[in-house]
């Protein structure tokens, strides 16, 4: 299956930049299973149109009608002083003890409107959790460094500690290596920070191989069966801690970190749902922001249906530049036609796996319709992945499924030895309290079927059904759409890249029209996200910015 919540990204480290998958086929993505999700030129009906290359403007935000989101008072309330003046205890870690990265906890309450005494005591200081961070420290002297740079890869659900060990802490420019602290925090609930957990390994394979597309009242009795067994799976594993792992409670724990590192305002690269946590940053704290640079933005105005529906063009987007390119070589296993033959070939492949699961490597495993779907959902995350995904759609078209069952395990980060990271469970767990379901009924995700289709003829079905994981949710939704506006922040820097398939370019514009101190950068390309993706424009841009304090002008564009 694949996840139902369109707010996720790809892969916990490679995939640092791939921001919102959805939760569509049950799956992470966090941004993604939805992972099926959106495009950037959709209307508000959902249907999918070509973004504006040239549309450098800010753009009015579609959920205008949102309620603003109100910054927190300026002062430290006095019971939450304790945890803002603690010291974090540093120690070595990261690949093979190198000592290039020191690890530490970060005490922050389970819940800030009750909050304990910050000792640390467990139960009796009202259930404090404990926060996985991990620093490389600047590498040039004291007279060069800015302050701390956190980062977060996306999600909800992606691991900033491993983002920063094994890519930014290494792969960011050396100039911002030098002057830079680059710090990740695992978020509540996610990784190393008490994790939410769910299913076993073993019903979590089953879990994924769910028909997402239902055809009979049997077929979708077990999906709708499926998703309520993965939340009461969550209730009983994680308990209580699953109704706190909101975007606003990470987000002021993002503010207790920044106070434990010393810094005075927060400096912050954050990709696809990353963007929507650094937002609600700002709207929070807009007084205590520094450099934001929000790469692959989302839109928070937004409800759950508009995002699901608008990420399933998205990814249509992307599978029609795919489908284009692919037209043009000769291995194209979609053939030579162009667009409407592609999809007409891709759903006549899904439909006879459907029909007759391929074998793969594992015998113990068969290549399901659902799994084929993530399979390629996974690939549209990054043009790089497109020749991967002809041989294994070529593959999958003689019999062979295992390399397109490689793709959907990378996206769901299931492992060689079959065990399952937690970012499947921490997506939805995020993002079913973060806004209210798209759907509560197999009934309402009937009637928008249509719409869905529409946006995506090829994934739409998929992805409608995948907007009902958070139907079942055992916890109620604590939050919901909200205009950010983050007056008084300094300038913060939205990234949206035209042909994003997870998070819309039209999100991008969105929550520049809302910021009121964005600067809009936009990329002319493929792919999710931009920054350290091969544009020397968008690269250089940035790390101005981060650097020398240059935000970009409003309106610029890359290509």
């Amino acid at each position: 299956m694949q996840p139902s919540d369109t707010r996720r990204t790809t892969g916990s480290v490679r995939r640092a930049s791939r921001a919102g998958r959805a939760t569509a086929a049950l799956a992470t993505a966090v941004v993604a299973l939805s992972a099926l999700s959106a495009l950037s030129g959709c209307s508000d009906e959902g249907s999918p149109a070509e973004p504006r290359a040239n549309a450098s403007a800010r753009g009015a935000t579609a959920g205008a009608d949102a309620p603003r989101l109100k910054p927190l008072p300026a002062g430290i309330p006095k019971e939450l002083k304790p945890y803002y003046a603690q010291k974090l205890e540093w120690r070595p870690c990261g690949a093979a003890g190198s000592g290039d990265f020191q690890c530490a906890e970060l005490r922050v309450p389970l819940d800030y409107a009750h909050p304990g005494d910050g000792s640390g005591d467990g139960d009796r200081d009202g259930g404090d959790l404990r926060l996985a961070v991990t620093r490389k420290k600047a590498e040039g002297g004291k007279k060069d460094r800015i302050g701390s740079l956190q980062v977060n890869p996306g999600g909800p659900g992606g691991s900033a500690v491993d983002y920063v060990e094994q890519a930014a802490g290494l792969a960011y420019p050396p100039e911002v290596r030098k002057r830079y602290d680059i710090v990740g925090m695992d978020p509540r609930g996610v990784a190393r920070s008490e994790p939410v957990e769910c299913l076993s390994d073993r019903q979590m394979d089953a879990f994924t191989r769910t028909d997402q597309t239902p055809d009979s009242r049997a077929e979708t009795r077990r999906l709708t069966s499926a998703y309520e067994r993965f939340a009461k799976g969550c209730e009983g594993r994680t308990g209580k801690r699953l109704g706190h792992v909101s975007t606003t409670e990470a987000a002021r724990d993002m503010d207790v970190l920044r106070a434990a590192l010393g810094d005075k305002k927060l400096h912050y690269v954050g990709a696809s749902y990353g963007t929507y946590l650094g937002a609600y940053y700002a709207g929070l704290f807009p007084q205590r922001s520094g450099r934001l640079v929000l790469d692959g933005a989302m839109d928070p105005t937004l409800s759950s249906l508009r995002v699901n529906r608008e990420q399933t063009a998205g990814f249509d987007t992307a599978f029609r530049a795919f489908a284009r390119d692919c037209a043009e070589r000769d291995d194209c296993p979609l053939g030579t036609g162009g667009v409407k033959e592609a999809g007409r070939e891709l759903s006549a492949l899904f439909k006879k796996i459907d029909a007759d699961p391929v074998r793969t490597d594992d015998d113990s495993r068969k290549l399901t319709e659902s799994l084929a779907t993530t399979g390629v959902i996974r690939a549209m995350y990054d043009e790089g992945s497109w020749p991967t995904l002809r041989e294994a759609l070529a593959a999958a078209k003689k019999g062979e499924g295992a390399p397109l069952l490689a793709l959907s395990d990378d996206y769901f980060e299931r492992g060689a030895d079959g065990k399952y990271t937690n970012i499947m469970f921490a997506n939805p767990a995020v993002n079913c309290l973060d806004l209210p379901p798209a759907f509560t009924s197999s009934a309402d995700v009937e009637k928008s079927l249509a719409s869905f289709e529409k946006a995506s003829p090829v994934f739409g079905r998929g992805f409608a059904w995948a907007a009902l994981n958070c139907g079942s949710w055992p916890k109620k939704p604590t939050g919901r759409p909200h205009h950010v506006e983050a007056k008084g922040a300094a300038p913060i820097v939205v990234v949206g890249t035209t042909r994003d398939p997870a998070t819309p370019y039209r999100w991008a514009r969105g929550l520049a029209g809302q910021l009121d101190s964005a600067r809009l950068l936009t990329y002319e390309g493929d792919g999710h996200t931009a920054y350290q993706r091969g544009s020397k424009c968008v690269d250089e841009a940035i790390d101005a910015y981060l650097l020398d304090n240059r935000p970009p002008k409003d309106g610029t564009t890359c290509s």
